[in-house]
């Protein structure tokens, strides 16, 4: 579904000495390397008629307009200078849609010089193809899917596309997003669509129709809730488990995590395959919280290889008595239920913190207490040490 574009930069050709320093200067003179243009070609390998290259000039000092031709392309592109200067410019012209597959050259002009070349590839063109995930994939319920529809052919027409099926609560509208991972081919309409939670198991009909109402292509989609035994069933999930407000998930526990009345605390759960949809309904639920906490996937996890994991601050409600309070979320269409303890201290007085007293942090009242009762101490002590001592030098 997304062609491998990749990027080459290539060290134009130089522009002659003597144009430089006899007063009769070129109308491109290179920025970083004297005489040289920089041209990065994003999308040079692989293409077919219709897609786009995308070209930038880098490091030219424009004193006229810089072209592009190639045998590719129906005329000379002109490029544009970068609106944020830099001595950068740039186009995203397309292939014609009669190029022969081949290798061709590829020529930058400026201030009637050749100051950069390189080479296109082109491929044949293919039929348009309508495609529903990936061949032989079997989606769960609530699972989200993609739908594309590339025709980049001759004669093409339209703008969007729709597609239907009794697995779908609605209609799905296909549309073109340059800014998308398949900028370079105009003719690629895309959707993303989440199955319904309660759609049953079974092979449905997806119907790609065109603006016109006329239907283009069908393709099957296979639908199958997790049973025992599959992997996915009950995934392998981990928590609840707390750590502070600034603290780290990595020193999260499951029991044993104290939080004053009136606190914060952050709520972190884990599953390696959680159900589909599930990552935007997972909560956890105390009476000890203010509200039931939606719990988000933290993507800082995303690439180390540790199952995904969910996390989310909980404010706990003030006034509570101290204790040992539960803490619960359910997951997989409630086949996986698990439960924490939180342990709940009274609130020690204005100064503690949200979750009790840290570096930096005032010292509760009764802690401040402590403190001058042990310095008072220790001036009592002193002072009888100073007593004893002079009684003994009177004797």
């Amino acid at each position: 579904m997304n062609p491998v574009k990749w990027t080459r930069t290539v060290a134009g050709v130089a522009v002659g000495a003597g144009a430089l320093w006899l007063g009769t200067a070129p109308a491109a003179v290179a920025d970083e390397s004297p005489g040289a243009a920089h041209l990065l070609l994003n999308g040079a390998f692989d293409n077919r008629p219709g897609e786009l290259i995308d070209i930038d000039v880098r490091g030219l000092r424009e004193r006229g307009g810089v072209t592009v031709t190639s045998p590719v392309f129906r005329r000379p592109v002109q490029l544009t200078p970068h609106r944020h200067g830099g001595h950068r410019h740039h186009a995203r012209p397309a292939i014609a849609m009669d190029v022969d597959p081949g290798t061709y050259p590829l020529t930058v002009h400026a201030g009637g010089r050749v100051v950069a070349e390189d080479r296109v590839e082109v491929r044949a063109p293919r039929p348009a193809v309508f495609r529903v995930s990936a061949p032989d994939d079997v989606l769960r319920p609530g699972e989200r899917l993609g739908l594309s529809f590339d025709d980049l052919c001759p004669g093409a027409r339209g703008e969007t596309f729709t597609a239907a099926s009794p697995a779908f609560r609605s209609k799905v509208r296909l549309t073109h997003d340059p800014r998308g991972p398949h900028w370079n081919n105009p003719r690629m309409f895309t959707a993303l669509v989440a199955l319904p939670l309660d759609v049953k198991d079974g092979t449905y009909k997806v119907t790609l129709t065109g603006p016109d109402g006329r239907r283009v292509q069908e393709r099957p989609l296979v639908v199958r809730a997790a049973r025992p035994g599959d992997r996915d069933y009950v995934g392998r999930a981990r928590g609840p488990a707390f750590f502070t407000a600034t603290g780290r998930p990595d020193a999260a526990r499951t029991h044993g995590h104290k939080v004053a009345a009136g606190g914060s605390v952050n709520v972190l759960w884990r599953d390696a395959s959680p159900d589909p949809g599930e990552e935007e309904r997972l909560t956890a639920t105390s009476p000890a919280f203010e509200a039931p906490v939606p719990l988000r996937r933290d993507d800082s996890k995303a690439a180390d290889g540790a199952p995904p994991r969910y996390v989310g601050p909980a404010r706990v409600r003030t006034g509570l008595e101290s204790g040992r309070y539960p803490v619960t979320v359910i997951s997989h269409h409630g086949r996986v239920k698990r439960t924490g303890h939180l342990l709940v201290t009274g609130a020690t007085g204005p100064h503690a913190g949200p979750t009790g007293p840290g570096p930096g942090r005032a010292l509760p009242l009764a802690g401040a207490a402590g403190a001058a009762l042990a310095a008072a101490g220790a001036v009592a002590v002193l002072l009888r040490r100073r007593r004893r001592a002079a009684a003994g030098a009177r004797q």
